[in-house]
């Protein structure tokens, strides 16, 4: 177990962004994990620390972590702190996996209701995927 190394960053927690304060918090953490900035073992802020960085209530946070611990995401040792577990980056990875999933159900439906053929959707993924995978400096602004 490590102390933090680095102040944690999340983006803004906020009454009026999507979802309830705790998932914007469950969300963020996710992400950290999944894109390498919090590797296992890494140590994260007490309640009470992480709910006066994003000046939420103690109990929001502490919802936002029972929640990643039940998902097997961190782990709390009493006496010690919360850590993110070793399985943590192929549990946040799943999630992701899934979300793109059920993106991706939702956007052939939605093709499928605009009237768009299997080869129609399929045109547009292979176009979207080229766009996404050219150099951001190279993209076309239109």
């Amino acid at each position: 177990m490590s102390p933090p190394s680095r102040k944690l960053t999340l983006p803004p927690i906020s009454p009026s962004a999507d979802g309830p304060l705790y998932q914007q918090i469950v969300d963020g953490l996710k992400r950290e994990v999944s894109e390498g900035r919090l590797p296992p073992g890494a140590a994260l802020p007490s309640f009470r620390g992480l709910a006066e960085e994003l000046l939420v209530s103690v109990i929001t946070v502490k919802r936002a972590y029972e929640e990643l611990e039940r998902d097997g995401i961190i782990f709390c040792r009493q006496g010690l702190g919360t850590f993110v577990a070793n399985a943590a980056p192929d549990r946040t990875r799943a999630v992701k996996t899934e979300r793109a999933r059920d993106l991706l159900r939702e956007a052939v439906r939605e093709a499928f209701e605009a009237g768009l053929t299997g080869k129609d959707v399929v045109r547009q993924l292979q176009t979207i995927l080229h766009e996404e995978s050219e150099p951001k400096h190279v993209r076309k602004r239109g």
